[in-house]
């Protein structure tokens, strides 16, 4: 009898292993079909709804770019001094904008801003359509009256100018002021107009006179008045021999008291 028993052991403990591997084989199956039906379930929800998952997309990222945008002010349009960042004035930047006209005070530029496709146009709608120049003063510079008829000719609404901030005085703005010539290159009008004799250089406002900006621009514009200087253009034009020569009869006091004794005896 205990033979029996003893071969009969390990038979049994074979048919229990059999038993175990089945039922875990197959409770893996059933868990491997569960996983791919939550796959299918989730993939055929975005199937359905794939117009939904995309607008969804599109706007959080639409979002996204306006609060960059408006947080950063590259789409925002500036209709006063005041209305610019410090952070704008301290970098230096450069600003688009449209000349509206030329007055005695400076030049009136209305700012154009970066434009975004579908951006732009969802926040100029709950802004006023009215729009403020900037007031711009060349920095640097002090015009002569022919340096005022120049800029006149040469700045024509609605010209495009980019504006390089310098510094800021209650409404006013002090810049670089430049024009396009062509598609690759553009002229500063403030060397320009020291270039042709057009105007005098005369203390950077706004900035201390030992910053490294204040040097730079110094240097830059100081190499523009020299050269005309050196040409003898506008201001610094010099007079010729017989233009001297006419100035000094002109002046002499011996020929003017001889023109009033002749103009007086032609009366007589």
């Amino acid at each position: 009898m205990r033979r029996e028993n003893v071969n009969n052991m390990p038979e049994t403990s074979r048919e229990t292993e059999t038993v175990e591997r089945g039922r875990d084989r197959q409770q893996r199956d059933q868990e491997h079909q569960t996983s791919r039906n939550v796959v299918s379930a989730i993939s055929q929800l975005a199937d359905d709804n794939l117009t939904l998952v995309r607008n969804i997309s599109t706007g959080l990222a639409v979002a996204g770019v306006i609060v960059i945008a408006r947080s950063i002010r590259v789409i925002t349009k500036f209709q006063a001094a005041s209305e610019i960042p410090v952070r704008f004035i301290e970098g230096n930047v450069s600003l688009r904008g449209k000349v509206r006209s030329i007055t005695e005070r400076g030049i009136e530029v209305e700012h154009v801003p970066i434009y975004l496709p579908i951006i732009s146009p969802l926040l100029l709608k709950h802004r006023d359509a009215s729009t403020s120049p900037l007031l711009v003063h060349l920095a640097g510079v002090e015009l002569t009256p022919e340096g005022k008829t120049w800029l006149q000719k040469n700045l024509v609404p609605p010209q495009t100018v980019w504006l390089k901030l310098i510094s800021r005085e209650d409404d006013m703005l002090h810049c670089l002021v430049s024009q396009s010539r062509g598609s690759m290159w553009s002229y500063c009008m403030n060397e320009e107009l020291l270039r042709l004799g057009l105007a005098r250089r005369a203390p950077i406002a706004g900035l201390p006179p030992g910053s490294p900006l204040y040097w730079r621009l110094h240097r830059r514009l100081h190499r523009a008045e020299v050269k005309a200087e050196k040409k003898g253009r506008g201001l610094w034009k010099k007079e010729g021999l017989w233009e001297r020569a006419a100035k000094a009869l002109k002046d002499n006091p011996l020929l003017r008291l001889m023109g009033r004794i002749f103009r007086r005896t032609r009366t007589e």
